[in-house]
């Protein structure tokens, strides 16, 4: 089935062997789920980097980073009875969960927002303290004023959160910590205050009672979140039945807060849908699409580390044009332009459903 997206015939924009590993000792395995920001006029992309070792005959290895920032190796016979390795992206070992790749967040720039290039300066993001062991992931950023807000995906053995840096520069960070604890992810913060207030969605997960919902929260300060409330949900017999999630700061319109998020099935088959919130009162879902704007249908979505996929968490407004950066099968970075009118004229408005 077609969608709406208009692909870029360049894709994919960027793949692992386009970027050197962190270390000699280890290899790019996917590069994945892009934030995007527009800074010093340029257009500039922080990448989620998946790293791993080069695995052996009879042995599986995957890093972690350890108490002193350092990257460790841990090393495990295939044999070994409490291994369990059913899944690519997760290995089970003694009843605990460990990633099968490390993920660091790399910055990339563009004059003309399809070809993409690392500044001289030092342009890698990586996890910092014991919450972040397992690496950070996904990174989306909103810009409020002067401060760019980094919301990302926290791994550790203490489960997946949602750690938050600040930057005005690109050089300095300031560390928040964690702003959502576990099991929490796909946090997006609005780039403007409602009422005086910071509002932001995230996903909390419940797999024994509720599910993988979309929540917004309120803050005073950005930091501390609070009034949460529970505003999109999976819908059984649709392409976002298994889970939904949030993509990059919702978008401002004359209709509503405009929100692109992902939304997959019981076969982990990743689309794009999207959403209208009020303006005044984001809690308030005007309308949403019943139809994916975007689904996987192209080689490179189809077929990779993790195939069929399509995922956003960044994107570039102007005026109409909305062009989304977005992960293609968990391996490649990819790029597609939308209307913003022709996404609002898909909505279908939550009274009439």
């Amino acid at each position: 089935m077609s969608d709406i997206a208009r692909r870029f015939p360049e894709n994919p924009l960027l793949m692992p062997k386009d970027l050197h590993a962190s270390t000699d000792d280890l290899q790019i395995i996917s590069l994945l789920n892009p934030g995007v920001f527009e800074f010093e006029g340029k257009i500039w992309l922080l990448v989620r980097v998946a790293e791993c070792i080069a695995q052996k005959e009879g042995v599986i290895f995957f890093p972690v980073i350890n108490a002193l920032g350092k990257v460790e190796i841990i090393e495990i016979p295939l044999n070994d009875p409490d291994l369990v390795t059913n899944d690519a992206r997760i290995v089970q070992y003694k009843g605990l969960d460990y990633l099968t790749t490390l993920s660091h967040l790399r910055l990339l720039c563009s004059d003309d927002g399809i070809n993409f290039q690392e500044p001289k300066q030092n342009s890698i993001l990586t996890g910092l303290g014991n919450l972040e062991q397992f690496g950070i992931e996904d990174c989306r950023v909103s810009k409020l004023d002067d401060t760019y807000y980094l919301t990302y995906t926290a791994v550790s053995e203490n489960g997946v959160g949602v750690g938050l840096r600040t930057t005005k520069d690109w050089k300095n960070f300031d560390a928040k910590g964690m702003i959502f604890p576990p099991h929490n992810k796909d946090c997006a913060i609005f780039e403007e205050k409602i009422k005086g207030k910071f509002y932001a969605l995230h996903r909390p997960s419940s797999p024994q009672i509720g599910g993988n919902f979309i929540w917004l929260a309120e803050s005073n300060d950005g930091i501390h979140w609070g009034n949460h409330q529970c505003i999109i949900k999976s819908r059984p017999g649709l392409w976002d039945s298994a889970r939904v999630g949030a993509g990059a700061a919702p978008i401002k319109t004359e209709k509503g807060w405009l929100e692109i998020y992902h939304g997959a099935n019981a076969e982990h088959q990743y689309c794009l849908g999207a959403f209208l919130m009020d303006l005044e009162d984001p809690s308030k879902i005007i309308a949403r699409t019943v139809e994916p704007i975007m689904r996987p249908q192209e080689n490179y979505e189809l077929s990779g580390f993790f195939g069929y996929v399509v995922f956003t968490n960044g994107h570039v407004v102007n005026g109409d044009k909305l062009t989304v950066y977005y992960g293609a099968a968990d391996e490649f970075v990819c790029g597609a332009y939308f209307s913003i009118n022709e996404i609002l004229s898909c909505l279908e408005f939550v009274g009439n459903k």
